[in-house]
């Protein structure tokens, strides 16, 4: 298994934090988790807001490749609504040539109706413009060659330069957290992407679709997924329980908060049908008491013993999958991060990178 550690940049549930210590004490995580084993150093891209504060994930991993010389460095992803391709594609290009091929590119449509607004986007258009983007930005970093005639890029001919040095198969990735993102992950022949919010016997169904499809159009099965999650690794099951539900629970409303999860805009804007659905599944839920329990019940947190065993049973429900845990979130203090990725460095992540290939239960043969 292939195992990564993952950064959001929040200062939210802390106080009177600034956003420069916000940043030394992620970069600081990501230098510890780099020496201590993990694969890949995986950050997303957000806006405006505390609920994380990353507004260009390529250059912030082009800092952290030189920082880091010997692990991967990965985008989680970058909303492409909010970008030029062709600058995507050069910055991605300018990365990799840096890193000696250690980019992952994470693609996405984006969530938040306030980042949009934002940079002036309509969310309607988020599909389209996502899947217009997509292609052409995989292409241009096989080829070397940028162009496309669709309605929101119309793109004249341009050669990449520096070109593209490496071949990116395999290491494009695509949020699917969505029926349509699934589909258009497979579609882009892209690696799915997901985050911990749901039961992994409710999502199940649309894994298995996703690598059913990668099959059918690519010939080939699909490698592994990425999962993230935030992680509290503790010694006492009971006293790691409770901090798991204080920063879980913390990082869960932040969602709510920046996402709007109990707002009514899901219902009227296009693509977005599944969101106005978990937004119904929360409120008879219980709303956010509800949705943190199932986060707990959904992620990784206790005893090393305890995260193994949840990651195995995992496995047999979703099948094979490459793993991305965080450490610094919901007002976590720094202390406690590092101890916490420590402990998980020093006895879950050696197992982890001990797991061969695995058959799920419920996983389409």
């Amino acid at each position: 298994m292939d195992v990564g550690f993952t950064m959001i940049f929040s200062s939210y549930g802390w106080e009177g934090m600034s956003d420069h210590q916000v940043w030394s004490e992620e970069i600081k995580l990501a230098r510890l988790a780099a020496d201590s084993g993990f694969d890949v150093l995986w950050t997303a891209e957000h806006h405006f807001f505390n609920y994380s504060m990353i507004p260009d994930n390529i250059q912030l991993m082009t800092h952290l490749a030189a920082l880091c010389p010997n692990v991967d460095v990965g985008t989680a992803a970058v909303i492409l609504p909010w970008h030029d391709p062709l600058r995507v594609a050069e910055n991605a290009a300018v990365l990799d040539l840096l890193s000696g091929g250690r980019l992952r590119l994470g693609l996405g449509r984006g969530l938040a109706r306030r980042e949009f607004e934002g940079f002036r986007v309509s969310m309607d258009e988020s599909r389209a413009r996502f899947d217009e983007a997509a292609p052409m930005i995989v292409r241009a970093l096989e080829t070397g060659i940028m162009e496309g005639n669709g309605p929101f890029y119309r793109q004249p001919l341009v050669e990449l330069r520096p070109k593209p040095q490496h071949s990116f198969d395999g290491r494009i990735y695509a949020v699917a957290s969505s029926e349509d993102s699934i589909a258009s992950a497979a579609k882009l022949g892209a690696r799915m992407m997901m985050f911990a919010d749901r039961p992994w016997e409710l999502r199940a169904p649309a894994i298995n679709r996703g690598r059913e499809l990668y099959q059918q159009l690519h010939n080939k099965s699909l490698p592994p997924h990425l999962i993230a999650e935030y992680c509290v690794c503790g010694t006492d099951l009971a006293a790691t329980e409770e901090l798991a539900r204080k920063h879980q629970g913390k990082f869960v409303e932040s969602n709510f908060h920046m996402y709007e999860l109990l707002g009514e805009h899901f219902k009227t804007v296009k693509g977005y049908d599944s969101y106005q659905e978990k937004a119904e599944l929360a409120r008879k839920g219980g709303g956010l008491p509800g949705a943190i329990e199932g986060y707990m019940r959904a992620s990784s947190w206790g005893t090393p013993d305890k995260i193994l065993r949840g990651l195995e049973e995992r496995r047999r429900v979703i099948g094979d999958f490459d793993f991305a845990a965080g450490f610094r979130f919901g007002g976590t203090p720094y202390a406690l991060a590092e101890e916490s990725l420590k402990l998980f460095a020093k006895e879950v992540l050696p197992v982890l990178k001990t797991w061969g290939p695995a058959k799920a239960t419920n996983a389409p043969t």
